[in-house]
């Protein structure tokens, strides 16, 4: 059914809009998300006497590469995804051709799902005790991010639903 399809599209092309608008934000106001993670890096907001914190990054040249990386990958994960949305518009009325285009959806979901979850509730979280903190804690907002992604990438990768066949009367 095309309204599904069009449906799924939809649905993938927001998704690479936020991711887009992520990165393009982090860039235009640099200082603000860069305070984050020089501030989970740097460990310096858990709690205090955390035996944990020789783990601490506290050279600004790797806060800054981090960062980059953080917008690369987030830059990363809008373009598969704009891609896989164009593809998908596309391909509406061919089965097969939509059919592959979802694949873009898998990797750019896969990239999202690496960067907001292992990278932020595990590496942020976890390693570097981001839950500690109660100014730079972005775990819930991670949550969000993937666990919207997760249900976006198993809705699109449901078969649509076919023709009905004429019921006899």
């Amino acid at each position: 059914m095309i309204v599904v399809r069009l449906t799924k599209s939809f649905m993938v092309a927001a998704l690479a809009a936020f991711a887009l608008l992520v990165a393009y934000n982090n860039v235009a106001d640099w200082g603000a998300n860069y305070a984050f993670v020089q501030h989970v890096l740097s460990m310096d907001t858990t709690f205090p006497g955390n035996p944990l914190t020789g783990r601490a990054v506290t050279d600004p040249a790797l806060w800054r590469a981090a960062y980059v990386a953080i917008i690369a990958a987030e830059a990363g994960v809008g373009v598969v995804l704009g891609s896989a949305a164009l593809r998908m518009l596309l391909a509406l009325r061919d089965e097969d051709r939509f059919a592959r285009a979802k694949i873009g959806v898998v990797a750019g979901v896969g990239l999202g799902f690496a960067l907001w979850f292992f990278g932020f509730m595990v590496v942020g979280g976890e390693y570097f005790q981001m839950w500690q903190s109660s100014t730079w804690n972005g775990q819930e907002s991670a949550f969000r991010f993937y666990m919207t992604m997760l249900a976006v990438v198993i809705f699109v990768s449901l078969p649509e639903p076919g023709p009905r066949a004429a019921s006899p009367r």
